[in-house]
């Protein structure tokens, strides 16, 4: 009688995984030899038993099996103790120069940032200036209409001479001449101001764009910056898988680089361009101005002329009336600026204490002598000193002013019946002639 049995771990020799074998079958002989019995009384408790060499044969085996099970596991724990020890490595390594560059990085948008910002700062400053200039320009361009006014004024008041008293003089020819040079001037600083409105408008363009750039690299900054305080014991971070990857706008390092230098470059040459045109401008103003009031002078010396032709024996006195005339005009604009500059103190006055007012309502340690504080304070007590002063110069100019009429009135008397020719030229042209604006308002300022 035979029997088979199969045993569920077999021998497998060191180094091949048992798994891998196949399940063996143990041929166990009929024939038990003479400890067997045939006897039918037995023959229900011999079916597959094992033998005592069987037995020990399973028991090595499944020792075996143990060992080489323990061996491997110890194999496998030992290479897997020694690939997170090279993996925490790699990434502590990783770390640290991803750390590094963007600590470089940061340093390379500083450069770039502070030069942007020093750029921003020359090219505002130099706007300011070249609109201070446009200014002028404007300022200057309307001054040039009391000039052109008070000659037309003049040719048209010596049509109204009579007899042979209207004649083409000199006075007429250099009045002609100041009309004309008037016109040329306020062509010049016309198109002077077209180029000046167009370089102000290119100034802010590449200021804009140069604000725009140094927007991005401050932001650009902070983020780095966040980055680079990031640690593996941060609460901010989280897995993001989809972050490793290269976004389809992105730049090069030299492109981006170059991107500010070009803008800074051009920004450059713009602000040089801004610089030669205020140059020029300075130099504009001050010809025009001096070539004025060259022509202007002529004009009065002409006039000045024309009258020491025509004045008799009353000269002196005319000249003097003249004189007084003059002077009282000049003091009654005097009265009057001194007047509104007492009332234009007004409003910086209730500004000043406005602000005090308000600011003594500042709760608990609010309520501080700050540097805003005296300042105020200065304010109004300069305010309130400068109005004395204004005061007091107003009530001096009407007590000359009142002087002034007295003795004009007592000239007057002196003066009646004079030539028509002497009115005109000296009372009237003269008189207004002397209202032309000096070189300081020609020149913008």
């Amino acid at each position: 009688m035979s029997a088979q049995v199969l045993v569920s771990r077999p021998y497998a020799p060191q180094g091949i995984p048992v798994g891998s074998l196949p399940a063996r079958s143990v041929e166990l002989p009929s024939n038990l030899g003479e400890r067997s019995s045939s006897g039918l009384a037995t023959a229900g408790f011999r079916t597959a038993k094992y033998l005592q060499e069987e037995w020990q044969q399973g028991n090595y085996l499944t020792f075996y099996q143990a060992f080489a099970d323990r061996d491997n596991s110890e194999r496998v724990r030992h290479e897997g103790k020694q690939l997170a020890a090279e993996a925490e490595a790699r990434a502590q390594r990783s770390q640290a120069d991803c750390t590094k560059k963007l600590g470089e990085r940061l340093l390379d948008i500083h450069f770039w940032k502070s030069e942007l910002a020093r750029e921003i700062q020359d090219l505002n400053a130099e706007t300011q200036l070249l609109v201070q200039q446009k200014g002028r320009l404007e300022r200057a361009l309307d001054t040039t209409e009391i000039p052109y006014t008070i000659a037309t004024d003049n040719l048209q008041c010596r049509e109204r001479r009579l007899g042979g008293e209207l004649v083409k003089d000199t006075v007429e020819l250099e009045l002609l001449k100041e009309v004309e040079l008037i016109r040329n001037v306020q062509e010049l600083l016309k198109t002077t101001l077209g180029q000046t409105v167009q370089q102000i408008r290119l100034n802010r363009d590449y200021k804009e764009a140069l604000e725009m750039d140094w927007s991005d690299k401050v932001e650009a900054y902070e983020i780095d910056d966040k980055c680079g305080k990031y640690n593996n014991q941060s609460t901010e971070i989280q897995f993001h898988p989809n972050s490793a990857k290269y976004e389809d706008n992105t730049t090069t390092t030299e492109s981006w680089a170059q991107h500010s230098h070009d803008i800074i470059y051009k920004s450059e040459r713009e602000r040089m361009a801004s610089i030669n045109l205020r140059s020029l401008i300075d130099n504009i103003l001050q010809d025009t101005a001096e070539d004025l009031r060259v022509q202007c002078a002529t004009v009065d010396s002409s006039f000045a002329q024309r009258c020491r032709e025509v004045e008799d024996a009353k000269y002196k006195l005319e000249s003097h009336l003249k004189k007084v005339l003059v002077e009282i005009g000049d003091q009654e604009k005097n009265i009057a600026a001194l007047k509104q500059a007492i009332k234009d103190k007004e409003s910086p006055m209730k500004v000043a204490q406005t602000r005090l007012y308000q600011r003594s309502y500042r709760p608990n340690v609010e309520l501080c002598r700050d540097p805003p504080q005296f300042s105020l304070i200065s304010e109004v007590g300069e305010l309130t000193q400068s109005v004395e002063v204004l005061k007091q110069k107003l009530e001096e100019s009407e007590q000359v002013l009142k002087n002034l009429e007295e003795s004009r009135m007592s000239v007057e008397k002196d003066v009646a019946n004079k030539a028509n020719t002497l009115f005109i030229d000296r009372d009237k042209c003269m008189t207004h002639r002397t209202r032309y604006p000096v070189v300081m308002k020609l020149s913008g300022y």
